[in-house]
């Protein structure tokens, strides 16, 4: 990302042819033109970029083994398919299987540190590691919490994450179906248990899902060109809906609750209580009459539940908008936070038309996010603007895949990483996600007109609980510490891929170059690593090791991410 960012998390950081007719004279062939070349082969940092773009963070042998499948196409191109193909890790499947090993007593059950624990492990452990890393961007588009009345249903919530998960690479249209049936999101937003106009009993449809299924799930508050930019009409931007728009989508959004529900049990929320299955309509609670929705689409009246929300998800899925709406957040929650308009298009023509004639494709978008020129060559192409702040919590992930973390409960409890990073999995605060995707620092960002999403929860506080994370992660969370001091819930990295280079400064710093920067560690950085680790030259090589470590997990140049 660009080097005033570098400079603004310092400062916070440091306050804390064919032949011719026979009937003319023939004429000399053109020039024949020299065959393209062939795709350059990839080097260990192309592919640690890549990884750290797509998974939950490189290791070595994923980097390394990544490399030698040559190029663009047969490496990364393979490797996308091959990962949408394997079996998606569950959360719920996770619980399931820890469940009967705690033996809770009887009024007691999962809570949240147990939903984070499935998380972290299906991040760390877990070969479906691009499956696991759009589902966590999706989850901050897609927003739900447990910060809400429901949470303490922990099963219900892990189910919405797989859903997210399982269905990271369908069609849009159909993730935004089931999104928008699922029971938790109903309950997040008020559409389970909305219900039709009743003048006598004071009763007008909810219309909170109805606002924020437009304005954060699918086309934004005004209307875009293909590259993101917003359309213009006499120097004002156009709105994408106005009040009338959301109250027809609310009347629409009417008659759906806990699957199951009949009319008579409509009011019983405790005993229809289901989170595990979508909601399904009671039709004497769903709203008959006409509605008219944006872009001239009018639902007739006498419809079912059913049917009148099938026109209302197709006609927000067929807006112009949500190519480039989704595309760009894509974009900058995988690869970097200011695409340019032409990375914008591109996807969200990938968006508009798969290649084959189908529209939100979103395993296409995939691939045009992760293969696009930009996203493989944006950080020497565009050094200055190109990347993103990595999220607190993958920088965790990061670390603990890259030395391969175990724990001696064989568990990966971190139960409130929030504490230390002000996020954790389906935790927002709000329905706006733990940051905006327009979120621009004061200072030398936002005078560039450029964005930094992830800097608005690096408050102060929680960049300090941060370093103490990483501090207790390396210098104190390895295995070579004594026994008699390791808890048996800690998560510890192993150092053994680091011990042959202990001796040699520059083979070691160039090998957690490619490991943890893709190789794009300046030289400055480099020369102050390597002087703090010759410093340390006579103390014991895992506290040398780790006190390098700790110093690049919380560098300036490390938490951004190219």
């Amino acid at each position: 990302m660009l080097k005033i960012t570098l400079v603004l998390l310092m400062l916070v950081l440091t306050g804390c042819g064919g032949g011719s007719d026979s009937s003319t004279p023939s004429q000399p062939d053109p020039p024949t033109q020299p065959p393209p070349p062939p795709p350059a082969n990839l080097t260990q940092a192309d592919a640690a970029r890549f990884l750290n773009h797509a998974t939950m963070g490189a290791k070595m042998s994923e980097i390394q083994a990544l490399a030698e499948t040559g190029n663009v196409d047969t490496g990364f191109n393979h490797w996308i398919d091959t990962q949408i193909a394997l079996p998606v890790s569950s959360e719920v499947d996770y619980l399931t299987a820890l469940e009967p090993t705690l033996n809770l007593a009887e009024d007691e059950q999962l809570w949240h540190e147990h939903r984070v624990e499935s998380w972290f492990y299906n991040a760390l452990a877990k070969p479906d590691q691009l499956r696991q890393r759009v589902a966590f961007a999706l989850s901050e588009i897609f927003v739900v919490s447990d910060d809400s009345a429901f949470g303490s249903d922990t099963y219900g919530i892990a189910n919405y994450y797989d859903l997210l998960a399982g269905n990271a690479f369908i069609n849009y249209r159909d993730l935004l179906e089931k999104v928008t049936l699922s029971p938790i999101m109903g309950m997040y937003l008020s559409m389970l248990g909305n219900q039709k106009p009743n003048d006598e009993q004071n009763i007008r449809p909810d219309e909170n899902y109805a606002r924020e299924v437009m304005q954060l799930f699918s086309i934004g508050l005004v209307q875009l060109n293909l590259d993101g930019s917003p359309k213009m009409n006499n120097g004002s931007t156009i709105a994408t809906y106005d009040q009338n728009i959301i109250k027809a989508f609310a009347h629409v959004y009417t008659g759906w609750n806990f699957n199951g529900t009949s009319a008579q049990d409509w009011w019983r929320f405790a005993r229809n209580y289901n989170t595990m299955l979508p909601m399904t309509p009671v039709q004497e609670f769903h709203d008959t009459g006409e509605k008219q929705l944006f872009n001239n689409v009018i639902i007739p009246a006498n419809q079912s539940a059913e049917a009148d929300l099938k026109i209302a998800l197709d006609t927000i899925f067929n807006h112009p908008n949500v190519g480039p709406f989704i595309g760009k957040q894509l974009i900058q929650k995988l690869v970097t936070s200011n695409p340019s308009p032409e990375y914008i298009a591109r996807v969200a023509t990938v968006f508009n038309d798969n290649g084959q004639g189908v529209r939100g494709d979103l395993s296409m978008v995939i691939k045009a996010v992760l293969l696009d020129d930009e996203a493989l060559n944006g950080y020497k192409n565009a050094p200055n603007t190109f990347g993103k702040i990595r999220e607190p919590l993958l920088r965790a992930t990061h670390l603990w895949r890259a030395f391969d973390a175990s724990s001696p409960s064989e568990r990966f409890q971190m139960g409130y990483p929030e504490y230390f990073f002000n996020q954790a999995p389906l935790s927002a605060r709000h329905v706006f996600n733990f940051f905006s995707p327009s979120y621009a620092p004061p200072g030398v960002v936002s005078e560039n007109n450029l964005v930094a999403p992830e800097l608005e929860i690096s408050t102060e506080n929680y960049l300090t609980r941060t370093s103490n994370f990483f501090a207790y992660s390396t210098l104190w969370g390895h295995t070579d510490m004594d026994p008699a001091d390791i808890e048996n819930d800690r998560i510890l990295i192993d150092l053994s891929q680091l011990k042959p280079l202990a001796n040699d400064a520059d083979k070691l710093l160039d090998y957690l170059d490619i490991l943890l920067f893709s190789g794009s560690m300046d030289d400055s950085t480099k020369a102050i690593l390597k002087t703090a680790y010759e410093q340390t030259a006579g103390n014991a090589v895992a506290e040398r090791l780790t006190n390098l470590l700790f110093m690049i997990m919380i560098s300036p140049q490390y938490i951004v991410q190219q």
